[in-house]
């Protein structure tokens, strides 16, 4: 796998910061390969605008900061509209699709995703864990994880006694993806 930059934006509160941690310690530590991730939230933090930065690659990465978004994914309408000029011409938009509306600013030849996250998170009875959900579409639809390492990351991430809770809601994200994925190849829409 060649370095790949993965950019997630969202709210002060949606669990940005959590996703990007999850994502990088799949790759980092469950995969036995290479992650990076830098956070940044506004000074309100929660309902404020936050991103974290991840890079995933299987050698050292030289430099930790994201310069081209190769993965955006957004959970709010604002981190959309912050970030998607920097989106790469054959990138990938993951995104909340009842909290995000692409535009003509998406890249021409980009893939893009969407799934009902909060929805789904509200049929599980807890909304915070969309960025669960998300991880989950995520790692279903781009590929660069596996599914295993982020299920261990995720155990090992979230407080104890709630592992089972938030791989279900990983798996709901991850099939959602799985399917919207199978159905596309085979050249349904």
């Amino acid at each position: 796998m060649a370095v790949k930059e993965v950019r997630i934006v969202g709210l002060g509160g949606q669990g940005v910061i959590m996703a990007g941690m999850i994502i990088g310690k799949a790759k980092a530590i469950f995969e036995d390969k290479f992650a990076t991730l830098i956070q940044s939230f506004g000074p309100e933090a929660r309902g404020s605008s936050c991103s974290a930065q991840v890079i995933l690659s299987d050698k050292l990465i030289a430099y930790p900061y994201v310069t081209k978004i190769d993965i955006l994914m957004a959970m709010s309408q604002e981190g959309y509209e912050k970030y998607i000029d920097e989106l790469g011409d054959r990138g990938i938009l993951v995104y909340e699709n009842e909290m995000v509306t692409p535009d003509d600013r998406l890249p021409e030849r980009a893939l893009h995703f969407g799934i009902p996250a909060l929805r789904i998170a509200d049929k599980l009875g807890r909304r915070i864990i969309l960025n669960l959900i998300m991880i989950g579409f995520f790692t279903a639809v781009t590929g660069l994880v596996e599914k295993e390492a982020v299920s261990q990351s995720i155990s090992a991430s979230v407080p104890p006694g709630t592992e089972s809770f938030n791989i279900s809601a990983f798996r709901h994200g991850y099939d959602y993806g799985k399917n919207l994925v199978d159905k596309n190849t085979k050249g349904g829409k």
